[in-house]
């Protein structure tokens, strides 16, 4: 048996590969739980890797972490593991921060030039085999509010400012001269109206919970475009849903979803405007392996006493810029 710390992995029912794991195996013991299983593996643990870092099972089985010091979580947003008594503890909290940029930002450009060359009805004319001739619309040149500007929000940034798209955001801190964005402003309002493209890449927290609502699509042109690969929450859905049939908003483009799964019944599924991914726009081949080597190496950084990777600003809710 090895001595030394235990580390619990919370997983979905299928464990991290074992190879990947064989660093943190071979230092320290590691318990596999399920949801159902954890509060029994949190006991007496010293790290947790929530590596299905979608679970909701942290906050109920938390009363069970009696030394627990480390939590890190397998993606970006801590949303799901930011409760009153994990905030309020001594634990240490990192994220996965950067794997999932590029390709996340990739998502966002395919899902702009999806509405401007209006792909899907191509599609629709070629099920329909009928040739009919149509004009698109130019991406260079459009005005594109990232509204977030951590890492993801500054990958998307570059790479729509590489297509030559005019770039803004709006963030906590407001910036003239920053090197991805460019401006950055704090006033949402003030700066959806000139927005041919809006895109959510905030964390959720208390202060963004909701931020778009019936308010914010007002403030939007009625021929902008909205994409969401935040959190689903970030939205009221209902508005979003009462400002796209109305015609006050031309477009959304939605991996997140607030509820999620999206319901069989709901009216989003129907919007003829309206681009629905099941959550996975950073989800590249790949990616299982990548968070497992990541967290690897924290753990390596960690159980060596060195400063570690990604630390979660608990107050905030995510890695300060």
């Amino acid at each position: 048996m090895v001595e030394g710390p235990i580390v619990t992995v919370l997983h979905d029912g299928t464990r991290p590969d074992a190879e990947l794991m064989r660093p943190v195996a071979e230092r320290a013991a590691v318990r596999y739980a399920a949801a159902d299983e954890l509060v029994d593996a949190l006991h007496g643990a010293d790290v947790l890797f929530v590596y299905d870092f979608m679970s909701t099972a942290v906050p109920g089985a938390w009363p069970a972490a009696d030394r627990l010091r480390w939590v890190h979580v397998g993606g970006t947003g801590v949303d799901a593991v930011m409760f009153d008594a994990l905030i309020g503890s001594d634990v240490v909290v990192t994220n996965t921060r950067g794997i999932f940029d590029a390709p996340i930002a990739e998502y966002v450009l395919a899902q702009i030039l999806n509405f401007a060359k209006d792909l899907p009805e191509s599609l629709r004319l070629q099920q329909r085999r009928i040739w009919r001739h149509r004009e698109s619309e130019r991406v260079a040149g459009a005005s594109v509010l990232v509204v977030g500007t951590g890492s993801i929000g500054r990958a998307i940034a570059r790479l729509l400012r590489a297509v030559g798209m005019r770039v803004r955001a709006v963030g906590r801190t407001a910036r003239a001269d920053d090197p991805d964005f460019g401006t950055v402003a704090t006033d949402l309002y003030a700066e959806l109206p000139s927005a041919d493209y809006v895109v959510a890449v905030a964390p959720l927290t208390a202060q963004t919970r909701h931020l778009f609502d019936a308010r914010a699509f007002a403030a939007m042109k009625s021929h902008a475009r909205f994409i969401n690969v935040g959190r689903g929450e970030l939205v009221v859905t209902d508005d979003l849903v009462d400002a796209l049939r109305a015609g006050s908003l031309a477009g959304a483009a939605l991996d997140v979803v607030d509820p999620e799964p999206l319901p069989p019944g709901h009216a989003l599924w129907d919007l003829p405007n309206v681009h629905l991914t099941p959550h996975n726009s950073g989800d590249f081949i790949g990616w299982r392996g990548e968070i497992v080597a990541a967290f690897a190496a924290n753990f390596r950084k960690w159980i060596d006493g060195l400063p570690l990777d990604n630390v979660v600003d608990k107050r905030l809710g995510y890695v300060p810029s």
